[in-house]
């Protein structure tokens, strides 16, 4: 480095935890039991794709959820944590979404004010060392970006960022918006999977994780394209604010999960963004 050169590290979206021997029970039982033991509470667990080499585990506790809450415009997006499992030979890798590469992304001009960043920065090294009763392992993989860039992030020029969301309806009111979305969950409708629900009543906002079963157009289709060592970047969400419903531009979601992802290669799932789209759509009516 030249003298005067100032070096920015970037953050990555993932850090490897643990190599476990063993199968895809006993690391589940063994993080599920960790997870428990330091206070999280367990929103859901799924297989992506129905994959049995691939599975994911979304937690929270009261510390992420208030933090959340104090970023309006879809914070509560980044309360649900998540584990995820690969298996590869005999070990089952295992990383998470880093806290901090996603409240930098979700949060946007927010973590420019002290006080969100010092309680941002604060949850994401309790939720690192807390997990340490997993594995000792703390490899970054997946890519980096700058703070900077993550606050405003797009794939490229002309791509959706954060603020470009898609919305997918508008309910009578939050109950009702609710009812629907869990309804047509519990039915399956788009052949989607409930993962998780995030239900804050005093401020009106939802989050439901959902998984997408369909092999043709689903996780086990976009997955194996984009890359499963990333499986921590699932589920995706629908956000339920007052009586209205959104979700994340596939464009922009998918891309900040992949942030290596070649052009090459996103022009092969150029449809998926859209295929997505559609099944969140029926969980609308």
């Amino acid at each position: 480095m030249l003298m005067g050169t100032i070096m920015v590290m970037g953050i990555s979206p993932y850090l490897r935890i643990a190599d476990m021997d063993g199968n895809m029970n006993q690391a589940r039982e063994k993080v599920l039991s960790v997870l428990k033991e330091t206070g999280y509470d367990i929103l859901g667990q799924y297989q992506p794709g129905t994959n049995p080499d691939l599975y994911v585990v979304v937690f929270t506790d009261e510390k992420i959820k208030g933090l959340c809450r104090k970023v309006k415009d879809q914070g509560m997006l980044a309360a649900a944590m998540k584990v995820g499992f690969q298996k590869n030979g005999t070990k089952i890798e295992i990383s998470i979404l880093n806290p901090e590469y996603l409240f930098y992304a979700y949060f946007r001009e927010k973590m420019n004010e002290t006080s969100i960043k010092s309680s941002a920065m604060s949850v994401s090294k309790g939720i690192k060392a807390d997990l340490r009763g997993i594995g000792s392992l703390s490899v970054p993989f997946g890519g980096d970006e700058s703070a900077g860039d993550l606050i405003k992030y797009r794939y490229m020029a002309g791509m959706p960022g954060f603020d470009k969301q898609v919305k997918l309806a508008e309910f009578a009111d939050f109950k009702r918006g609710v009812e629907v979305i869990r309804n047509n969950l519990k039915k399956e409708k788009g052949k989607t999977v409930k993962v998780y629900e995030i239900i804050d009543e005093r401020s009106k906002i939802a989050v439901f994780g959902v998984g997408f079963s369909n092999p043709e157009d689903g996780e086990a289709h976009f997955l194996p394209i984009i890359g499963e060592s990333h499986i921590a970047a699932l589920p995706y969400e629908v956000i339920l604010e007052n009586n209205k419903a959104f979700m994340l531009h596939g464009r922009y979601r998918l891309a900040l999960h992949w942030p290596e992802l070649t052009m090459g290669t996103f022009t092969k799932i150029m449809s998926s963004p859209g295929d997505i789209e559609d099944a969140m759509e029926l969980l609308m009516d």
